[in-house]
């Protein structure tokens, strides 16, 4: 070999070194609420790179409620969000959002009543009377109706008491009210607030009735879909990883997230993303694929958005979702 040859080898072999053959895309990831252990995924997801691996660099941020994920995404704030079903099919039906469900990750939905151990309350039956805290625009106050008449309990003769959503839990355990709206996922640090004052929390899930409707998924733009299919695919894929290995691995996940999120303790990441993991992985998931819908799931689901949210339901909820990009 010549010394032009090995000169030009070595050339090439450093050009390599220095400028990778696929720069990363920066995308951000847009949360649905502040990040508790129900979050680990993600953030451990982006911590042991998790999308790095399907070319992406992912950032996080926190969200303020499902609506305001879908409203940022349509706007460009974020490429991708994470957000309720429900309300991608309200702002899709109502307002034309270019939003769409791109990845169940919810099977079915945590909504629920937290109740006293103490108060004797134990399912959904005899409520009436009862003083049960909301907040307004909560999705709990809307789906409840149904909830009830399932449960053979009269909901118009519920005492709704209007508070901050902070102060919720706060009254259950002062029993200034009867029930609070949680999703379950939340129960295991709840409950120690309530041991700590000498009382139980006890879970009335609203699937326990049958109410077995699907939540929490991944969101983008039709743009986005149209565009770069690509990026969506590579996005899903990062996110199948993440989702697969925190199951796999509850405690390492949890250690990843409360290095970037050091408010959360680790006891209670551990206890949230347990009961998260329920909704996600599960004998449906195993029936229809992770992140994808059974029929009748969805078609009950939109049954029950649109009849909570004065929606007409002859619209066609298929507008609103497109899994033709999952891995």
């Amino acid at each position: 070999m010549t010394r032009q040859a090995i000169g030009a080898g070595v050339l090439l072999l450093a050009m390599a070194t220095a400028h990778p053959a696929h720069a990363q895309d920066r995308v951000l990831l847009q949360l649905d609420w502040i990040p508790t252990g129900e979050h680990a995924a993600y953030f451990s997801g982006a911590e042991r790179g998790a999308w790095r691996e399907h070319g992406i660099e992912i950032s996080l941020t926190r969200g303020y409620g499902s609506g305001d994920t879908v409203q940022k995404v349509a706007a460009g704030a974020a490429p991708f969000g994470v957000a309720d079903i429900s309300a991608v099919l309200a702002s899709r039906a109502r307002q034309n959002t270019p939003v769409k469900l791109i990845m169940q990750i919810y099977t079915h939905s945590p909504h629920s009543l937290f109740v006293l151990k103490s108060s004797g309350i134990t399912n959904f039956r005899g409520l009436e009377g009862k003083r049960i805290g909301i907040t307004p625009g909560n999705s709990h106050r809307l789906y409840f109706p149904e909830v009830a008449r399932r449960a053979g309990t009269d909901p118009d003769r519920i005492q709704w008491v209007n508070t901050d959503a902070s102060a919720m839990a706060a009254l259950l355990i002062a029993r200034r009210i009867d029930a609070a709206p949680f999703f379950a996922i939340h129960h295991y640090y709840q409950n120690k607030a309530a041991q700590r004052a000498g009382e139980e929390i006890v879970v009335l899930p609203f699937v326990e009735t049958g109410f077995a409707i699907y939540a929490t998924g991944l969101v983008t733009t039709d743009q986005i879909i149209a565009q770069n299919p690509d990026l969506v695919r590579r996005f899903l894929r990062g996110a199948t990883d993440a989702f697969t290995w925190a199951n796999a691995n509850r405690e390492q996940a949890c250690r990843l997230h409360v290095q970037r999120n050091r408010e959360v303790e680790l006891d209670d990441c551990m206890g949230s993303l347990r009961a998260t993991m329920s909704y996600v992985f599960n004998d449906h998931s195993q029936k229809t694929g992770f992140g994808r819908h059974d029929p009748e799931r969805m078609a009950f689901t939109w049954t029950q958005v649109a009849a909570s949210q004065g929606i007409d339901p002859a619209w066609s909820a298929a507008q609103a979702v497109d899994l033709s990009l999952l891995p």
